[in-house]
């Protein structure tokens, strides 16, 4: 058996995302469940589905 096997990987992770209207970097959680705001100009960046959020801006980097 191979240790990837053995050893589980979290289906949940982080996501560092752009807000499209000001550029600032914010770091959301991709089974958020509530509506995700920009610190900067305060523009909706993620919306709950049920499941995964709905991104409003642009992924730059999945964080692990």
């Amino acid at each position: 058996m191979k240790l990837r096997e053995i050893i589980p990987k979290p289906r949940s992770s982080f996501i560092k995302v752009r807000c499209p209207d000001c550029g600032h970097e914010n770091v959301v959680f991709d089974r958020a469940t509530k509506k995700v705001f920009c610190r900067v100009c305060g523009a909706v960046i993620a919306e709950p589905t049920g499941g995964k959020v709905l991104l409003r801006g642009e992924v730059v980097e999945r964080l692990s």
